[in-house]
């Protein structure tokens, strides 16, 4: 399946691997002493698939050890995390790390159940049989009770599934794996794999141990309703095998992580989300069903596999521009994110409904873009210090991150939405809110930049000046945004969103707006 050549974001690449993680579980000793040695060895990137679920800075490993990162000018790239597509999930918060969240492509692995009824629903399975027969087969939903119908192990064998597809429901402790091996235990033919109502249209490209498909939720449904249906119910599998150009690509996929984050609401997170669902990996082992097969390749989903692409993709930016800081990388990346799908519609979530902010961060990736952004919003490992102070660190936390010595009296502390980040995100009440923005001109040396608001519900937002002209290269101007409620009436605790654009007569420089209504 998915023949071709395989290709990394950055081929030319060098990589170095650390091995932070065993059977036992990833310990902080390990992954710090990793980051460690990958700064001493020089490298440019950092690209971190682990994560654990929201804490504090100063007690975060990995934000301790991409601070002594980005204060070498490495570039630290981390996944968002597999908790969605609950609000509040996020891995990785820190504002030094880009934090990945992950969408799905448009090739699939398509396996297609077909009922007795005609009906047809499209599924994936990399398990794609040459010799299971395209034929009608009795058709059984495993669902008589919770374990049954979750096809957990040894949860068929008083069931008659000899020789029929069997309709199982993801979810309980088995993964989808197993949940086929007890099928096949219990003598059943093949498989149909039915979504979780919260994972919806997100589905997972697995390497069956026999004939099967994973189907959304709502086409589970609809086949328990055609079992329900009648007294004979059949259905047969076609595997279509790789298919290229699906037209719902670049949907949010269901397991990634959503904001608001946790440990710094003042932050807009995640920061933007990339390819993450069914992506051809190297494996340390086949998992092919083939005798004589030994591929060492799988499909895997997940936002450990979305943070490399935006690794590579980093990767090729610091070549390309040498003098560019990790924040100056980051917001290239956040600015000329994508909001559309292939289709030109908006990228949407695993129901099919618009992806929210929380979901999509600045956007979809779009690498070109990314490598003539215009403007960047940049930052030096100093400037953190007073947002860690504003956050209300004690000085002996704020040392732990930074690994020096801080006073937070001596310093002008500032409030999380003053950091110059590439997005905004504000809790507003009845007063105005005032921010300053600092941007850097990496386009031509004479441009003017003006700026388009995308107003949030609620919300009035004003901008100063509202033309930006240039005349040089790296200079640098400052411009003060406000955020004041407006007279149309908005629940208190919602959250709105919207956007500032700066356009030039070549680029759109997008920073993204959550808005936090309280009163």
């Amino acid at each position: 399946m998915a023949n071709g050549t395989a290709v990394g974001m950055a081929p030319r690449a060098h990589l170095a691997m650390y091995k932070v993680c065993s059977d036992e579980g990833c310990y902080e000793a390990d992954i710090l002493a990793a980051m460690d040695a990958a700064i001493e060895d020089g490298v440019h990137v950092m690209s971190l698939s682990l994560g654990g679920g929201s804490i504090d800075f100063f007690d975060d490993i990995i934000a301790i050890g991409a601070f002594a990162a980005i204060q070498k000018g490495i570039f630290v790239s981390c996944s968002a995390g597999n908790s969605g597509p609950f609000d509040g999930s996020l891995s990785n918060e820190a504002p030094w790390i880009l934090t990945v969240g992950a969408s799905t492509i448009d090739r699939r692995i398509v396996a297609t159940a077909v009922l007795g009824n005609k009906d047809e629903y499209t599924g994936e399975s990399v398990f794609q049989p040459s010799d299971f027969p395209y034929e009608d087969m009795p058709l059984i939903d495993a669902g008589g009770n919770v374990t049954a119908g979750l096809c957990e192990p040894g949860s068929l064998d008083n069931i008659d599934v000899k020789g029929k597809i069997v309709l199982c429901q993801s979810g309980g402790w088995t993964d989808p794996i197993d949940k086929g091996q007890t099928v096949k235990d219990a003598g059943g033919a093949a498989m149909i794999l039915m979504n979780k109502e919260r994972d919806a249209y997100t589905t997972i490209a697995d390497p069956h141990v026999l004939p099967a498909t994973e189907v959304s939720y709502g086409a589970g449904v609809k086949i328990r309703v055609y079992i329900s249906s009648t007294s004979t119910p059949r259905a047969a599998i076609k595997f279509r095998g790789t298919v290229i150009g699906f037209p719902s690509a670049l949907t949010v996929a269901s397991f990634s992580s959503r904001g608001p984050s946790l440990a710094s609401p003042g932050i807009l997170k995640p920061d933007i989300v990339g390819p993450g669902v069914n992506i051809l990996a190297a494996w340390p082992e086949s998992v092919d069903n083939y005798p004589n097969e030994n591929a060492t390749f799988n499909m895997i989903s997940g936002t450990s596999m979305s943070c490399p692409h935006l690794s590579g993709i980093a990767a090729l930016l610091k070549s390309a521009h040498p003098d560019w800081s990790p924040a100056a990388i980051k917001s290239a990346i956040m600015t000329t994110a994508s909001q559309l799908d292939s289709a030109g519609g908006p990228i949407e979530d695993e129901r099919h409904v618009t992806a929210d902010i929380f979901a999509l961060g600045a956007g979809h990736v779009n690498p070109s873009s990314a490598n003539d952004p215009g403007l960047v919003y940049d930052l030096q490992p100093e400037d953190y210090i007073p947002y860690l102070c504003g956050l209300g660190y004690t000085d002996d936390e704020i040392e732990t991150i930074v690994q020096k010595s801080v006073s937070c009296s001596n310093i002008t502390s500032v409030p999380e939405a003053q950091l110059n980040y590439p997005s905004f995100s504000v809790e507003l009440g009845g007063s105005t809110k005032t921010y300053t923005r600092t941007v850097t001109n990496v386009g031509e040396a004479n441009s003017t930049y003006s700026v388009e608001i995308i107003r949030a519900k609620g919300v009035d937002v004003g901008v100063e000046p509202c033309t930006l002209s240039f005349s040089k290269v790296n200079q640098k101007m400052t411009y003060e945004i406000r955020f004041r409620k407006s007279s149309t009436p908005v629940v208190n605790g919602t959250f709105v969103q919207g956007a500032i654009v700066w356009r030039s007569a070549k680029r759109a420089v997008r920073s993204p707006i959550s808005v936090k209504l309280v009163r």
